[in-house]
Parts: C-alpha cells; sequence; structure tokens
C-alpha cells in the first residue's frame, strides 16, 4: 500500500502510496464508490481513528489553502471527491496545523513539508504541508509558495520529503520548453537517456528547497520507471497515487527536530 512511510517525528507520518493502495483520484474515470472505498482503507491503515485526508481540486497553478480542522481536532466536512466542489480546494498545495493533507500524482512531485509551530501554534507543535509540483507548478514556484506560508503560521525547521516522479533521463519535452523552463529553475535543464531534451523536475524542487534553507529527508525514484508507481508517461489512462502526511495527536510531544525514521511496513 505504502512505497514508502516513516514517523518523521514523534507522533508525524509521511507516506507514498504505490499502486496496491489503487487508484485514489476521482477525475480519471474510474468508480467513484471504489475510490472512497480506497480513500477509506488508506486512512484506515493510517490510523486515522475517524479523522480524513483532504485533498485538492489540483490545476497545476500555484495558489495555497489553508485548512482549518473542527473545534474537535476533526476535519469539518470531509472532501469525498476531487472535482470542483467546496470542500476541495482549487489550489496545488495546502498546509494546516495537524490536520492529514494528500496530494495526488502520475508523475508529477509530490512535496510533503512538516515544520515545528511557534507563537501560537505553541513550540514545536506540528505545522503541514503538502504541494503538487508538474512543469507549470515547478516554473510558477508552487513549492516555495507552501514554504512561505508554513512560515507565516510561524513554522520553522521545515524539512521536505519529495516523493516518486518521473526522473530528468526519462521526461523528454521539446527544446523550447526545456529552455522556458530552465530560464526560470535553472536546476530543471537536462538531457534525457536517449540524448534529447528533458526536464528534471526533482532537481527544480530541490534547488527551490535549498534556496528557501528546508532540509531534504528522502527523494523518491522515477514513476516510468517503477511499475508499482502510477506514470501517465507510461499510460495515460492511468490512476493517481498520493503523498500523504498526518498525525497522531495523542504522539506529538511538541519536539523540534524532524528525523525520518523508516517504518518496517514501509511497501506492504
Amino acid at each position: 500500500m505504502f512505497s514508502w512511510r516513516a514517523e518523521v517525528r514523534p507522533g508525524v507520518w509521511v507516506a507514498f502510496t504505490d499502486t496496491a493502495a489503487g487508484n485514489l483520484a476521482l477525475h480519471v474515470g474510474d468508480d467513484p464508490a471504489e475510490v472512497r472505498r480506497r480513500r477509506g482503507e488508506l486512512e484506515q491503515a493510517a490510523g486515522l481513528a475517524g479523522r480524513h485526508f483532504r485533498y485538492m481540486n489540483q490545476v497545476h497553478g500555484s495558489d495555497v489553502t489553508t485548512i482549518a480542522g473542527s473545534a474537535d481536532g476533526s476535519t469539518a466536512d470531509a472532501p469525498t471527491a476531487d472535482a470542483p466542489t467546496a470542500d476541495a480546494p482549487t489550489a496545488d498545495a495546502m498546509v494546516s496545523a495537524g490536520e492529514p493533507l494528500a496530494v495526488m500524482v502520475a508523475d508529477c512531485v509530490p512535496v510533503v513539508l512538516v515544520g515545528a509551530g511557534a507563537g501560537a501554534l505553541g513550540a514545536g507543535a506540528p505545522v503541514l504541508g503538502v504541494a503538487h509540483a508538474g512543469r507549470p507548478g515547478v516554473a510558477s514556484g508552487v513549492v516555495p509558495a507552501a514554504v512561505a506560508r508554513l512560515r507565516e503560521l510561524g513554522a520553522g525547521h521545515i524539512s521536505a520529503w519529495i516523493g516518486p516522479s518521473i526522473c530528468g533521463h526519462c521526461y523528454e519535452v521539446p527544446e523550447g520548453m526545456r529552455a522556458d523552463v530552465a530560464a526560470i529553475v535553472p536546476a530543471t535543464w537536462c538531457t534525457t537517456s536517449r540524448g534529447t531534451p528533458g526536464l528534471d523536475l526533482p532537481a527544480g524542487v530541490r534547488s527551490q528547497l535549498e534556496a528557501a534553507g528546508v532540509a531534504l529527508e528522502y527523494s523518491g525514484g522515477c514513476t516510468l520507471e517503477d511499475e508499482s508507481l502510477f506514470s501517465y508517461r507510461r499510460n495515460s489512462h492511468t490512476g493517481r497515487f498520493a503523498g500523504l502526511v498526518w498525525t497522531d495527536p495523542a504522539r506529538t510531544d511538541g519536539a523540534p527536530d524532524v528525523r525520518a525514521r523508516n517504518d518496517p511496513g514501509a511497501g506492504q
């Protein structure tokens, strides 16, 4: 169900699903009831205890939405769709002060962010974020925008986890497109394994995180090369896997450091 999963600080978890978890998107022609069932199974596997992952209507932009929960800590009006709805925001990044978050991809770069809060959030309280960084999102700075929003919420000691995405050796693009994106994010410029123009989106995201002073804790492999992951380039009629971040409120102790530890159940 998970290609990678870790408790990255006490009571804070980061994970990336794989094809064993099934398609998690409602916009790809799948049976909506089956998608909702899979989402429920994922929430059960994560131990959310009645809470729900929040999903976005992703549009390859750079808008960031702040997600707030209900007074009792549960997710109010939990979303059941990723087509435009009132409860699933149209954005390409979300941040929260503890609400479980999800970002869906099938070649784009899924980014998970965790920071330790301050001020009104309480010293060391976890601040969470996710970002969907495809080619337009990398060029328009969705990841730096998400980092900036976390800092507006008082987050410090921010760390990032980059999930599986298409690599520069595989992502072939027209020469003009490579030039346009690399003019904005130079680290994306690359040549594919076939000697053709390419874009290295994970490298671009890494460069943006470094410039923002964010520590990179993990970077996943290539979706096109790994058949246990969904890849739009491999098959345009494909599903979406997810990058996830959530908390166990009973275990979050306010420790300010962020340390990744592999979960023995990863990949199961």
